[in-house]
């Protein structure tokens, strides 16, 4: 199931610093980011065999539809201190990405093609 992670914030007038150490499950393997995305547009719709990720938003702001196999959650990720992370059952989609969202990926897994399950949850309630 997925979970919301928030990290602590370390502000003053020089601005904000977020750390991100030992606050997750895994050893990242892979790292890579989204940004640029038009509006209206869908990424992911997927679950995974074995890659775990942590989700975070660094500038912007999105939503992640997750469906565990029994339950359905949206996340709005809209402050670079939260981190979602995801499991590989979590079926998972990243949709209404604002005009300068920058969504950063943290997985566990190097990219395997055959660690993609692209089949969707049958759910009349996924964003469109």
């Amino acid at each position: 199931m997925a979970q919301l992670i928030h990290l602590k914030s370390f502000t003053d007038a020089r601005g904000s610093l977020n750390v991100i150490q030992d606050q997750l499950p895994f050893a990242v393997k892979r790292v890579y980011y989204m940004y640029g995305v038009p509006p209206n547009t869908q990424r992911g719709g997927h679950k995974h065999k074995k890659s775990r990720q942590a989700l975070i938003c660094l500038s912007g702001s999105c939503t992640i539809y997750n469906h565990d196999g029994v339950s359905e959650t949206q996340f709005v990720l809209d402050n670079p201190a939260k981190i979602l992370i995801v499991e590989p059952s979590d079926w998972h989609i990243m949709y209404d990405f604002s005009e300068n969202a920058t969504l950063l990926v943290l997985a566990s897994t190097k990219y395997d093609v055959h660690d993609y399950i692209d089949t969707p949850y049958p759910n009349s309630s996924l964003p469109t």
